[in-house]
């Protein structure tokens, strides 16, 4: 095994851990969940998989969701009596989406590169 194909594995695998740990609290873990997304794209990256860009947009996508909560959490949150609406929530929908996506490319990726090197 090669040192880049060593890396693309291990920061794979570090990265969908990091998903995992964060899932337990999606709220806190937010601030693991955006590394990890990093991490599997960076190794996308390295690679170049065939995954990148479905992963490119995965970690995109949760990293405007982890901003969109940091920021009605600055604000005092959504719903209640604290004044917008819930329905505001919505605008966070690509987190979850985003961390959907990265756990899916982080195993596509994973097949792919036990595949081509096997």
């Amino acid at each position: 095994m090669n040192k880049r194909r060593f890396w693309i594995i291990l920061l794979s695998i570090i990265g969908l851990l990091a998903l995992i740990a964060g899932a337990v609290d999606p709220l806190e873990g937010g601030f693991i969940i955006l590394p990890g997304s990093g991490l599997i794209a960076f190794s996308a990256f390295l690679g170049k998989s065939r995954h990148r860009r479905f992963i490119y947009w995965a970690f995109g996508l949760t990293g405007f969701g982890v901003a969109v909560m940091i920021v009605w959490s600055l604000f005092g949150g959504v719903g209640g009596d604290t004044g917008p609406s819930s329905w505001w929530l919505l605008t966070a929908l690509p987190y979850p989406a985003g961390w959907i996506m990265s756990l899916l490319g982080a195993v596509r990726m994973l097949i792919e590169s036990f595949r081509k090197h096997s």
